[in-house]
C-alpha cells in the first residue's frame, strides 16, 4: 500500500493543473498484464537513458523554421509516473514565427500569461488548450516568441498504453484505435503521451518526465514535404506560407498533401541504375 499512496500522490501533482477526466487513465493503467502495478523492470536496472543521449540546449537553440525541420526523425520520449516510458518518433511539425506571424499566438509580441512560454528559452514546452477540451504543444526555438507545434508522431513504444490514454478521452463505446490514428495529430498526440497543462513552461533539457533523443534514421531534404498549416483560419498571405513540414511518404502523419507531393516527384531527377 505504501507504494501505491505514493503513485496516487504522483499522479495527483502531475494533474494538478488540469481539469479534464480523461488523464484520470493514468491511474488505473496496469504495468503486466496480470493486473500487477509493479513496474516490468527492477528499479536496480532502472538507468537514466535521457542522461547520455537525450538532445541538449544547442540543438533546441536555432531558427523557429530551422528546428521545426530539425525535429522531423527525432524522438520524443515520456516518462509515466510508474516508470513506464512511452516513444514515438515526430513526423509532422509547423513553424510559428512570432510577432510577424498573423497565425501565432505571439502575434505583434504579445506577451500574455498563457503564451509566457513562447517567450522563454529554447526548448521550453508551450502547452495549451483548445475549444476548452484538448491540448496541443509546442516547443520554444531561438526568435521572439517563436514555437514549433508538434503535430503528429510515429509510435515506436507503450502502444497500448497510448491506445488505453487515447481510449479514456473519447465518448461512447468505439473500435480500438490503430497505429496509425494513436498521434496523428497535435491534440491526439498529447492524449496519447498524457500531455496536460502541468507541462507548461517544462524545460525539455531538464525535465525528468519528458525529453527527446535523436532519431536513428534522420530525413534529407527530398523527404520533407513542406506545405501549408492546418486549421489557422484566414491569416491572409500567412494562411499560404509553406509552414507545415512533414515526412514524405508516412503513413502516420495526419493530413497528406497530395498536390504538393506530385510536384516534388515531378521536378525529381530520373534514376540511370
Amino acid at each position: 500500500m505504501p507504494r501505491k499512496r505514493k503513485l496516487l500522490a504522483q499522479l495527483s501533482a502531475l494533474k494538478s493543473n488540469s481539469s479534464l477526466a480523461p488523464f484520470d487513465a493514468l491511474e488505473n493503467l496496469n504495468t503486466n498484464p496480470d493486473g500487477d502495478s509493479s513496474p516490468k523492470s527492477s528499479k536496480y536496472f532502472a538507468t537514466e537513458k535521457k542522461k547520455s543521449s537525450q538532445l541538449e540546449a544547442d540543438f533546441f537553440n536555432q531558427p523557429c523554421i530551422s528546428l521545426a525541420k530539425s525535429f522531423l526523425g527525432q524522438i520524443l520520449v515520456r516518462k509515466l509516473p510508474d516508470g513506464r516510458e512511452l516513444w514515438g518518433r515526430i513526423v509532422e511539425t509547423e513553424a510559428y514565427l512570432g510577432g510577424e506571424d498573423e497565425a501565432s499566438h505571439s502575434k505583434g509580441g504579445k506577451q500574455t500569461q498563457r503564451n509566457a512560454a513562447m517567450f522563454m528559452k529554447p526548448g521550453t514546452l508551450y502547452v495549451y488548450q483548445i475549444y476548452g477540451i484538448h491540448f496541443c504543444m509546442n516547443v520554444s526555438s531561438q526568435g521572439e516568441g517563436a514555437a514549433v507545434l508538434l503535430r503528429s508522431l510515429e509510435p515506436l513504444q507503450g502502444l497500448e498504453v497510448m491506445r488505453e490514454l487515447r481510449s479514456a478521452s473519447r465518448k461512447g463505446a468505439a473500435k480500438p484505435l490503430k497505429d496509425w490514428q494513436l498521434c496523428s495529430g497535435p491534440s491526439k498526440l498529447c492524449q496519447a503521451f498524457g500531455i496536460d497543462k502541468a507541462f507548461d513552461q517544462r524545460d525539455l533539457t531538464q525535465d525528468a518526465a519528458i525529453w527527446m533523443v535523436p532519431g536513428q534514421e534522420l530525413p534529407g531534404e527530398q523527404d520533407v514535404v513542406a506545405t501549408t498549416r492546418i486549421g489557422i483560419g484566414n491569416r491572409g498571405e500567412w494562411s499560404q506560407k509553406p509552414l507545415r513540414f512533414y515526412l514524405r511518404g508516412n503513413r502516420f502523419v495526419s493530413v497528406v498533401d497530395k498536390k504538393m507531393e506530385r510536384e516534388m516527384a515531378a521536378v525529381e531527377p530520373i534514376s540511370c541504375s
